[in-house]
């Protein structure tokens, strides 16, 4: 198969793994050297790829909340921008607590992802993931105390620093912030519709401030249109994936996140030993 035949299969992994709570980034580090993809990580083309996926992710996400987004901007408008109405309330909310990823991501990320983005770190850390949302079921045991109507601006604050993790190859975005949603008295349902909104900011705004990149890179013959037919599987994926996962959640009250935990262990753990045992 040709590179491009394996950057697709990139974008559907990609896509697939942004938004459950089982790393993104940690499956593009380790799939692609366990299975032996012929991907350039270090090729000029290979960001602004990662760009068209991100921003078809954020698309994603846009097109499924797009009532609520809708609700959240109109409540704004009516309040003028006072916090007395619930969904100026919550945007305000959401605005806050995507600073800290924010400002974390545009000083941080390359350093860290250059730090530890090698393939046993990110094994590691997935491992560690999922110890994390095993740890989160446990809280669940706990009855909810709280709506996203009520959740206070500190409890925000705390989901919005948790969503840094993500920019430690191995640990999952959503797996951060569904696990701080619920240790702040949200329920399953809640927590993953207040994790999924937040990242809608931040994987765009991620996407956007590399779009001067795309727009100049010297691209291969051909890698245009693979890059785009990419950013859509992946965007597909991504509405897939947001569509199974609030209904999984709504269903599921107790132990929803276990499953997740346990692919993430079981795959890091595999995934060391295959490297181990490859000569």
């Amino acid at each position: 198969m040709t590179q491009h035949i394996y950057l697709l299969f990139l974008a559907v992994l990609q896509g697939v793994t942004e938004l459950f709570p089982i790393s993104s980034l940690g499956h593009v580090i380790l799939v692609p050297a366990l299975l032996h993809w012929p991907i350039n990580r270090d090729a000029e083309w290979f960001l602004p790829f990662v760009v068209v996926l991100h921003l078809a992710t954020a698309t994603a996400l846009l097109l499924f909340f797009w009532r609520d987004w809708a609700a959240l901007l109109g409540g704004f408008i009516r309040a003028r921008g006072h916090s007395s109405n619930p969904q100026s309330r919550l945007l305000w909310i959401l605005f806050i607590a995507s600073i800290p990823a924010g400002l974390l991501g545009l000083a941080l990320a390359h350093k860290i992802k250059d730090l530890f983005g090698g393939f046993t770190f990110a094994a590691v850390a997935l491992m560690i993931n999922g110890i994390m949302l095993i740890w989160g079921d446990r809280l669940r045991a706990r009855q909810p105390s709280h709506s996203l109507d009520n959740l206070s601006w500190i409890r925000a604050i705390g989901i919005g620093f948790a969503q840094s993790l993500a920019l430690i190859p191995g640990f999952s975005r959503s797996g951060a912030t569904l696990v701080a949603g619920i240790g702040v008295g949200l329920d399953y349902e809640n927590s993953a519709k207040f994790s999924f909104l937040l990242a809608t900011p931040i994987i765009a705004a991620a996407g956007l401030l590399e779009v001067p990149k795309l727009l100049h890179a010297q691209l291969p013959s051909g890698l245009m249109d693979t890059i785009f037919l990419a950013g859509l599987l992946s965007g597909i994926c991504a509405w897939a994936s947001v569509w199974f996962l609030m209904h999984y959640f709504h269903r599921h009250e107790v132990k929803a996140l276990r499953p997740f935990g346990i692919y993430c262990i079981a795959f890091g753990a595999l995934a060391l030993i295959a490297a181990w045992a490859s000569p």
